[in-house]
């Protein structure tokens, strides 16, 4: 694939601001508002084309936004609904139509400050369907700081959309007023050609089917889960991954009977088994039914219920009011295909680790890619693509850096390698250390299960300016950090610095945690990995 940094002035010299430089987005999900805003602040013309009505996504409209907004109604919930063991004694109900406005507002509050942003940055937003051509001839006439030009090369790529008919005059008016971002840009009908030096496709994902369990009006995808009225009576739930625990979590607070469905014997059966087994020991002790199960073989419908018929399970169905699918998410790659770009055999955009393609000045962002479907990989992937579009060298998005999080009850969160996994990549003495963290005291007030486990090992080779001690001297550094537990989703983002930056084990365990708090839990698990555990043996 061409590197992009030899054709675009180095922007990371002392005094020099990146050149004048067009980008058509396609999308305005994470990655895609991500690229844009790094983008216009690296001096480029940035055009984001989103076939919603609004910027946001699936994360905004239809994801984390309002799936967490009913967590946070839920959580308040429980809390009022439980509070007698503590003392406290509360009569609280749920007000269904008042619940959603809370979700509702929550939206628009991050769609309303996204759309304020994109358009201080000065970003160009266009609201159609887009299409990507055959990249075009051309010279490019931007110079660089002294003035010189580039030579004339097949640089410009081609986006054509088909604005919607309710905003074409829109779209219209806002290309008119900022020239659009790119060169010779027309407008015909509610078709607008843009032409630009460098395109992204960040066009997302949507809800896989499961060809036995087709999407119905009992049966859900987590889109129409998310708009439903109210909580089901009862409910069945395939798929046992991040948006299957947060359903069966918010379902089940409200009063829902949930069956969760699980292959391999827990959920989260792909992360270290202890989280998943953490987990879900917690939700049981909910309430919620667990079902091993192999295939689902059959869906029958009625007036008021769905049967599903299993395979490889203890019980030959479950029958409830509804049925939620998450069996996982399809990228939206319909768009990059009809372009001649390489897919993966997972169906993917093939990328890089900067979100290029097999395209010359086409790049990848967000769940079209390989990887894990997080925002905040998005986030980062877009902010990775502009830099490196713009000359700059920024580090490579790497998926075991990424942090994972599950907002379930108890929480799920990981970032790093497992102990198999850090064997396999070569690391010497790899150990797994287990510290349960009902040790803790804000875990223990809470009621809720919890462990964390410390992934340590040692590197093949060991620079000499990492043993800061003698402690050091084997050069053992955290690789992994994995839990289960309360508030765990806050804890992650410092184990994220620890296995990012490869720091020494004997280094991590010293940092000092306030007392009494859930982080102090982290503290206390990289003790015991270091061998001098503190309030636990």
């Amino acid at each position: 694939m061409e590197d992009n940094a030899t054709r675009h002035r180095t922007a990371d010299a002392e005094n020099q601001q990146p050149a004048q430089h067009s980008l058509v987005i396609i999308g305005a999900g994470p990655g895609g508002y991500s690229c844009a805003l790094r983008a216009a602040e690296l001096g480029m013309r940035v055009t984001l084309v989103e076939r919603d009505p609004v910027p946001g996504g699936t994360c905004l409209n239809r994801g984390c936004i309002p799936s967490k907004a009913l967590l946070t109604a839920a959580h308040a919930f429980h809390d009022a609904t439980h509070s007698a063991r503590m003392g406290v004694h509360a009569d609280a109900t749920v007000d269904w139509d008042q619940l959603a406005a809370f979700r509702d507002s929550a939206i628009d509050s991050m769609v309303s400050g996204l759309s304020s942003l994109l358009d201080k940055r000065g970003v160009t937003v266009v609201h159609g369907e887009a299409s990507l051509v055959q990249a075009t001839d051309g010279a490019d006439t931007a110079g660089n700081a002294q003035g010189s030009q580039r030579q004339a090369e097949p640089t410009h790529c081609e986006v054509r959309v088909r604005t919607h008919a309710t905003i074409a005059n829109v779209a219209d008016s806002a290309c008119r007023a900022r020239g659009v971002a790119g060169s010779q840009d027309t407008m015909d009908d509610g078709l607008i050609t843009l032409r630009a030096d460098d395109v992204v496709i960040a066009t997302g994902a949507h809800p896989t089917a499961l060809e036995a369990v087709p999407f119905s009006d009992r049966v859900m995808d987590s889109d129409s889960a998310l708009a439903a009225p109210r909580a089901p009576r009862s409910a069945v739930i395939v798929g046992s991954g991040a948006i299957g625990l947060e359903f069966a979590s918010f379902w089940n607070t409200m009063g829902t009977h949930v069956t969760m469905l699980v292959r391999h014997g827990r959920p989260l059966s792909g992360w270290h088994r202890r989280v998943g087994s953490t987990v879900m020991r917690g939700l049981a002790a909910r309430g919620v039914e667990f079902v091993t199960y192999r295939d689902v073989e059959a869906c029958e419908e009625s007036e008021d219920s769905v049967r599903l018929t299993l395979a490889g399970s203890r019980v030959p169905s479950v029958e409830a009011e509804a049925c939620l699918v998450a069996i996982g998410r399809t990228p939206d790659t319909t768009l990059a295909a009809d372009a001649g770009i390489a897919l993966t055999d997972r169906g993917f955009i093939a990328t890089d680790g900067f979100g290029r393609t097999s395209r010359p000045h086409v790049w990848a962002v967000g769940d079209v890619t390989q990887g894990r479907q997080l925002a905040h990989r998005a986030f980062e992937q877009g902010i990775v693509a502009a830099e490196a579009m713009a000359g700059l060298r920024p580090a490579p998005v790497v998926d075991t850096d990424v942090p994972q999080v599950v907002f379930s009850e108890p929480q799920a969160a990981s970032v790093g390698l497992t102990a198999d996994q850090a064997t396999a990549q070569g690391y010497a003495d790899v150990s797994d250390t287990a510290y349960v963290m009902g040790a803790n005291a804000r875990t223990l007030m809470s009621g809720e299960p919890g462990v964390i486990d410390v992934v340590t090992g040692v590197p093949a080779q060991v620079p000499a300016d990492r043993a800061h001690d003698a402690r050091d001297a084997a050069g053992r550094v955290v690789l992994g950090v994995h839990m289960a537990g309360p508030s765990v989703s806050e804890l992650v983002s410092e184990a994220e610095q620890l296995v990012r930056q490869a720091v020494p084990l004997s280094q991590a365990a010293r940092a000092i945690h306030p007392h009494p708090t859930f982080g102090e839990a982290l503290g206390e698990a990289l003790l015991k990995a270091d061998g001098r555990p503190l309030h636990t043996f």
